[in-house]
């Protein structure tokens, strides 16, 4: 088995990372924001982008051959704690079966107006 690197047609390319690496049937998505994959701008509020954190990770995991069911592990950072509550808000309405294990803690600042990051472990069934 070797890596495969995950990508989408017209998301943007970071030259320090991949979005995420396919290795056999598991598949490891990088830490991932409220920013638009495709580019554009980032909204302010936490509800807005942890939607689009998640529909950024739910595009990679499709491209790579699986979806949200299989995501067996996420961990979120938060610039707040305080955000937490809004945060499980739109996280449940990702995963409203059977939710991934995760850890979900505040590391402070993130870089300039991003409230989270989350990360994903998914495995590709069948």
């Amino acid at each position: 088995m070797k890596k495969e690197i995950v990508s989408i047609p017209g998301m943007t390319q970071v030259k320090h990372l991949s979005r995420a690496v396919k290795f056999g049937n598991m598949v490891y998505v990088a830490g991932t924001t409220g920013r638009p994959l495709t580019g554009g701008e980032m909204p302010a509020g936490i509800t807005a982008q942890a939607k689009i954190a998640l529909e950024n990770i739910k595009a990679v995991l499709e491209a790579a051959g699986t979806n949200m069911a299989n995501v067996l592990k996420t961990t979120c950072y938060l610039a707040d704690l305080k955000d937490r509550p809004a945060f499980n808000e739109v996280y449940i309405t990702y995963f409203p079966k059977d939710p991934p294990a995760r850890a979900c803690f505040a590391v402070g600042d993130l870089a300039e107006g991003v409230k989270l990051e989350i990360e994903a472990i998914a495995c590709i069934t069948g």
